[in-house]
């Protein structure tokens, strides 16, 4: 079924102008314009995550309880690795851009390995025992991580017509967050199968085997999904000869729309606080009873996975830098929320949650596809790769400044920094994306390359081709018509 509808030349174009807005004929022909390789590609983050989250969910409680790690060296664990996984992100966009023999992109093969990666980490917790190899473990795991994001997503936005890439990013980190809800789940229902005490308890550790195990086979169907239903070659993806250099990756920046997008992403993840100090306050200033603490990523990814759809529609149709900036402005609000909430509890939990939920709906995909509209086809793994890594090095490095501004002037007073920090960056952000110029379209960068793409071999065949122009008019008569 997903063979052969992402094998077709390209998703069905948009419903034309004499179809009513809201008729069923044009829901339906929407839903067709998001491909086959889309759908694919998303049952492969959903059964990735599933896998993943697992694992998430039982490991701080294994490393912390059951091995006697530090709550500091955990988090310096986490943050050294998360960085990691953001170069090698640079790394894997590159890779993926390169040619193979056939003259196609090598993104499947690239994501291939990646998601393998991962999946070889799951049975390697059954052995690691010391927080040394554990840590290791982790590394390999983000490292897989980083390889495949940039391929993945290049592979979603050359499957797609540019009018909507919004809309296909959203269905993708729809399935991909229901991955990410289902996971904690399965950990759950499988430490109430195996039975017996926890580390924690003071049992034995054969519960938390069970969960690694059983995370390691869904990680491998994974992988099976991606080699069987994604094609290796996307319809944007025209075979070339000649492969971009790591040098001209690089210099991707010199666009510049693709350049403004990076600064503004880094702008604005240099204030965005992390998701873990945000549950903490949320559950400090709205007081929150503490049982109910673990429901709160729930609750962010509930609304993500409601709203990823309609707000990359919604981005299709008023603009994806748009829509990008309005989300920083819902997270904006969910600051002033708990800064200044007249009410508390529940009601005002859900409020929260639901704007960080919606936040984040409407800017990871929606940054995806825009950036895809900045990046010319050949290299558009790199390029989505550089945005990407920006904008993950500037949250790690905002997390690093939210934790030590609390432990300066407490969690309220930071976050009161963070939010006015916060509107600055959008005001600069709006200014920034506003003198690109030009019509905020989807589809209007990236069907044409830009004349300033560091490709060697594009430019010489535009100078041989304008020569042979040149020659072609000077030796035929002019037509009189």
């Amino acid at each position: 079924m997903y063979v052969a509808d992402s094998r077709s030349s390209k998703a069905p174009a948009a419903p034309g102008p004499a179809a009513a807005p809201g008729l069923p004929g044009r829901r339906g022909a929407a839903w067709r314009a998001v491909p086959g390789t889309v759908l694919a590609l998303g049952a492969v983050s959903l059964v990735t995550d599933v896998s993943s989250e697992m694992v998430s969910a039982v490991l701080p409680l294994y490393l912390l309880t059951g091995l006697g790690l530090s709550p500091l060296g955990f988090g310096l664990l986490d943050g050294i690795q998360n960085g990691f996984s953001a170069l090698v992100r640079l790394a894997g966009g590159h890779l993926a851009d390169r040619r193979g023999r056939d003259g196609a992109a090598r993104h499947k093969a690239v994501a291939a390995v990646g998601y393998g990666l991962s999946a070889l980490c799951k049975p390697l917790l059954l052995l690691a025992h010391t927080v040394p190899l554990i840590g290791a473990v982790i590394a390999v795991d983000r490292t897989g991580k980083g390889l495949r994001t940039a391929p993945r997503d290049a592979m979603i936005s050359l499957a797609t017509e540019p009018a909507h890439r919004g809309r296909a990013f959203g269905v993708h980190r729809a399935m991909d967050t229901a991955g990410a809800l289902l996971g904690p789940l399965t950990a759950f229902l499988v430490l109430r199968l195996a039975g017996g005490p926890l580390l924690a308890d003071g049992g034995e550790r054969h519960g938390y085997d069970a969960v690694f195990t059983v995370s390691a086979c869904i990680a491998v169907l994974g992988v099976l999904i991606l080699l069987l239903f994604v094609p290796g070659r996307q319809p944007a993806d025209e075979p070339s000869t000649a492969a971009p250099s790591l040098r001209d990756s690089l210099t991707l920046l010199r666009l510049p729309g693709l350049r403004r997008l990076t600064l503004c992403a880094v702008l604005l993840g240099l204030t965005t606080v992390s998701d873990s100090f945000l549950y903490l306050l949320v559950q400090r200033r709205l007081d929150l009873p503490t049982h109910l603490f673990p429901l709160l990523p729930l609750g962010t990814a509930a609304a993500f996975l409601l709203l990823a759809v309609p707000l990359g529609a919604l981005a299709d149709r008023i603009g994806r830098r748009r829509l990008f900036l309005a989300g920083h402005a819902l997270l904006l609000l969910a600051y002033g929320l708990l800064l200044f909430s007249p009410v508390s509890g529940v009601p005002a939990v859900v409020c929260v949650l639901l704007l960080h939920g919606a936040f984040y709906a409407a800017t990871d995909g929606v940054l995806a596809a825009a950036a895809a509209d900045a990046v010319p086809a050949e290299q558009r793994g790199a390029g989505l790769a550089l945005v990407g890594t920006g904008q993950a090095l500037a949250r790690f490095a905002c997390s690093l400044l939210f934790g030590a501004l609390w432990s300066a002037v407490g969690g309220t007073a930071a976050l009161g920094w963070s939010a006015g920090a916060l509107a600055l960056c959008v005001l600069g952000a709006t200014a920034v994306l506003r003198e690109a110029g030009g019509p905020d379209e989807p589809g209007t960068a990236a069907s044409t390359p830009p004349a300033s793409a560091p490709n060697p071999s594009e430019a010489v065949a535009s100078r041989t081709a304008a020569s042979q122009t040149a020659a072609s008019e000077t030796a035929a008569p002019e037509d009189p018509r």
